[in-house]
């Protein structure tokens, strides 16, 4: 039996079969201006890369992502994670600075960059419209108040508080999530602006509260003692650099050199250097430190640059060992008998030829050259910042205290040469099943681990403060080759 399809049937289906195809089309338009494909390019993406022989990436200027040092040199915890990729697939690195994530995300897209590094958190939203590469570190989104103003103490108390946020951010992203769960939220979103400017607002009293990677908040607090956090807004976030669309080749170099650094203490190393001397905030202290850079460290500062220039140091540390041993007061005593704003020992000071150490001027050159003196005489495999911060344990604790851990650390199949590991075993020398069988004795160890960390403090918010370089917000060290006037060793049990 034959059936014949009217022809307006026909016509129909023709119409519907158009429409599918308009619709198709509309929606394949769509799904390209909003999601990424990730499709595989043949290599072309890695191959262009080392062809050209350099990686563009995006970032921007922050201490916890790219900025220069006080020699003009650049750093930061994202610039040392490119370079160690770009020598593992044997390019140069070329940074591009754009002012906000926003502008760095859209760079990525529209292949102005090969990668975007700048402590992108990676978010479910995020994950729909970018190509993210292994998460490197964790970090907690945190509200951010000023702690001199009336501020929420729990998630319940955010509605009737205004807080301003970064547009398009992953924080923008957690207050509308919020929003859902606990009603209506005021809250703006700014164009323009990055996380440490609005904190600097909050800092203030411009703003009310903000919210900010927990890692952000962390380094900025030394800079604005202000700031309070009054609770987690999110629980642990990863951090991941976003690749172009489609680049599978970059995509697989860079999870391979991922897994081979996983398997060394790099990214241990970088958060040392980047951010362990910032795990304990102290309110008061850093408060009563502020104000001490303006009412003491004017008529000490003129002293402070010439005993660093003599002896090789930035003159900002030197001033940040000052303030850790005396608070700047130039008549400082202690009971143990140090004297003056270095704190130098009555035995010291002679063989420096500091004859009266409440003089500012001699305190300060005599502790700058025996600063110098303990640096040098520091064996030769200590190198770096590593050679610095031993250096200053010493300072506080004698030299003999840090041979002895020294020698701890080699016994318990750790690295003597770096400060990581010698912090570590430092608190050891006040244990009697330790300290009985060294040469110099028992020690205040874990004092001297406390005593760096807190110097390093000191010495990111003079470098803050007192940048001699446009860009400097970090805190770099690289002092000539100097002889030092020698120092004789303590005897055992001093």
């Amino acid at each position: 039996m034959q059936v014949r399809i009217p022809e307006l049937t026909l016509r129909m289906q023709r119409r519907i079969a158009y429409l599918v195809i308009a619709l198709g089309c509309i929606l394949g338009i769509w799904r390209d201006a909003t999601t990424p494909e990730f499709r595989v390019d043949d290599g072309h993406v890695l191959d262009g890369i080392r062809a050209r022989g350099e990686l563009v990436v995006l970032t921007r200027n922050a201490p916890t992502t790219f900025y220069y040092d006080q020699n003009g040199e650049p750093a930061g915890y994202e610039f040392e994670l490119v370079e160690d990729f770009a020598n593992s697939i044997g390019v140069q690195v070329r940074f591009v600075i754009e002012d906000t994530v926003s502008d760095i995300l859209q760079g990525i897209t529209a292949g102005e960059g090969d990668i975007a590094a700048a402590g992108l958190t990676r978010t479910t939203e995020r994950m729909r419209r970018y190509r993210f590469g292994p998460s490197y570190k964790r970090i907690r989104q945190q509200l951010v108040c000023n702690r001199t103003m009336d501020y929420p103490r729990s998630m319940e108390d955010l509605p009737g508080h205004s807080i301003e946020v970064i547009a398009n951010s992953s924080y923008e992203e957690t207050l509308v999530a919020m929003a859902r769960r606990i009603g209506e939220l005021t809250y703006q979103a700014t164009v323009g602006t990055d996380t440490e400017g609005i904190l600097a607002r909050v800092a203030v009293g411009e703003v009310e509260c903000t919210i900010a990677d927990s890692n952000i908040v962390a380094v900025n607090r030394r800079y604005e003692p202000d700031l309070i956090v009054p609770f987690d807004m999110t629980e642990g976030q990863e951090l991941a650099w976003v690749l172009p669309p489609g680049a599978q080749s970059l995509s697989d170099a860079l999870s391979e050199w991922f897994a081979e650094v996983q398997e060394t203490s790099f990214l241990d190393e970088l958060d040392e250097r980047y951010y362990s001397h910032v795990e304990e905030f102290d309110f008061v202290d850093l408060r009563a430190f502020e104000q001490r850079i303006s009412s003491r460290l004017p008529e000490l500062r003129a002293w402070f640059e010439r005993g660093a220039e003599a002896a090789g140091f930035p003159w900002t540390l030197l001033a940040a060992v000052g303030y850790q041993e005396s608070h700047w007061d130039t008549t400082a005593r202690s009971p143990t008998g140090v004297r003056g704003v270095m704190m130098l020992t009555l035995a010291t000071a002679e063989d420096l030829g500091v004859e009266n150490r409440l003089d500012p001027e001699e305190s300060i050159t005599g502790g700058a050259a025996y600063l110098r003196s303990i640096y040098d005489r520091l064996p030769e495999t200590i190198t770096g910042e590593d050679r610095l911060f031993i250096a200053l344990a010493s300072y506080n604790v004698g030299l003999g205290h840090v041979l002895d851990a020294r020698q701890l650390a080699e016994q318990q199949g750790k690295d003597p040469d770096t400060w990581r590991d010698l912090r570590e075993v430092l608190p050891l020398l006040s244990q009697r099943t330790h300290y009985r069988n060294l040469r110099y004795g028992y020690a205040r160890g874990g004092q001297a681990a406390i005593y760096v960390q807190q110097v390093r403090d000191y010495w990111d918010i003079l470098n803050r403060t007192f940048p001699s370089h446009s860009e400097n917000t970090g805190s770099a060290f690289n002092p000539p080759p100097l002889t030092a006037p020698e120092v004789a060793e303590p005897a055992a049990g001093e």
